[in-house]
């Protein structure tokens, strides 16, 4: 691993914790930084306040690289302060605005690589859905869904937040970018609800923000139609819906925040579903390819991990591993749309999706 050697992890929380032992034990040198101190990891770890510029530009000299695994309004600092020191930064940000700030620093700083939106989605569900789309001639439509949900849920939501709070409310109330007739569009969120069923389960998907990364400039004009959808169990939207427009909360998004958690907080019977779809011609045929999985908690050396915080954890080392190996750039700005499902399945961390899910 000649690029990359020493990472540097910012964040040891749900997911930032397995981040860290997963390229520790992919074979690179991992120290974790937290805002508050951590003891008995199995990595080195040390408290860090990242509002202090400062702090983090000295605590990236000593690495190649940084995996921001912060809230998303926390990761722009974070990337300002690899571009200053040189370093390799990936994030799993799903905020339109911090990718275009750390797209700018890409440019600028083209010796060095900066690969955000390494998570789910953005992130994984991009890698399968290009991965997918590279075997048609023609490509009508690409549709993208992902849901973390509960197996076993319960209430009129249907619903628990083992993932940001913050992240979850971003994405309901922010317009999403689309491609409609092959041109870009912005609509709203938690609009063009459908129907979906994945191993007999039912679930409805609704558009929200930031789950196509970089995806609608890459295909426009390529693609007729592209969009991201989120999965959830039926009535969940109808419920958000009252919640933010009935109550007129939608300036109160901390709040929202804070009530949602309070009502539905994280369980560990977690699962993780995903489903791709490629529409257009192949062998000179209509023909649609579905790709869909559900993944369940892992138990990883020996502790059990929830389904979002393993997926997105392998997701994000996957790509640290393709870069460190050379599969990727070593420099410049990298879309996880130009990464290939079947490279990712052939390091440490991906090997876990080739071997789970299936349903």
């Amino acid at each position: 691993m000649s690029s990359i050697r020493t990472v540097a992890v910012f964040g040891l929380g749900k997911v930032g914790e397995l981040v860290a032992t997963l390229l520790a034990r992919a074979g690179f040198e991992v120290v974790g930084y937290d805002a508050a101190p951590r003891e008995g990891l199995a990595f080195r770890a040390e408290s860090l306040d990242v509002g202090d510029g400062e702090a983090v530009r000295a605590a990236l000299k000593g690495v190649d690289a940084v995996l921001s695994c912060l809230p998303y309004h926390l990761n722009i600092a974070v990337a300002e302060g690899a571009y200053d020191t040189g370093v390799h930064y990936f994030d799993l940000t799903e905020d339109v605005p911090t990718t275009n700030r750390v797209v700018e620093l890409s440019t600028a700083r083209p010796e060095s690589v900066f690969v955000p939106q390494c998570g789910l989605a953005p992130g994984l569900i991009g890698i399968v859905g290009a991965s997918l789309a590279e075997g048609f001639e023609q490509i009508r439509s690409i549709e993208l869904k992902v849901g973390a949900l509960p197996q076993n849920p319960t209430g009129l939501l249907g619903y628990a937040f083992n993932w940001s709070a913050e992240g979850v409310v971003n994405e309901y109330l922010n317009d999403c970018e689309v491609l409609r007739s092959g041109r870009r569009q912005m609509v709203p969120a938690m609009t063009e609800k459908e129907r979906v069923f994945i191993g007999g389960i039912e679930l409805e998907a609704a558009l929200t923000s930031g789950g196509l990364g970089t995806m609608c400039p890459t295909y426009e004009g390529r693609v007729q139609r592209l969009d991201y959808k989120t999965l959830r169990y039926p009535g969940h939207f109808r419920q958000m819906h009252f919640l933010f427009d009935e109550l007129n909360l939608r300036d109160r998004r901390e709040d929202v925040g804070r009530i949602l958690v309070d009502a539905k907080p994280p369980v560990n019977d977690d699962v993780v579903y995903l489903h791709a779809a490629v529409e257009g011609t192949k062998d000179g045929q209509p023909f649609r390819e579905n790709y869909v999985r559900g993944y369940k908690p892992l138990e990883i050396d020996g502790r059990t991990w929830r389904a979002i915080s393993w997926t997105t954890a392998a997701s994000a080392v996957s790509v640290v591993e393709l870069v460190a190996q050379g599969v990727l750039p070593s420099a410049g700005f990298v879309r996880q749309e130009d990464i290939r499902l079947a490279d990712l399945f052939d390091t440490t961390s991906g090997r876990l999706f080739a071997d789970h899910g299936k349903v």
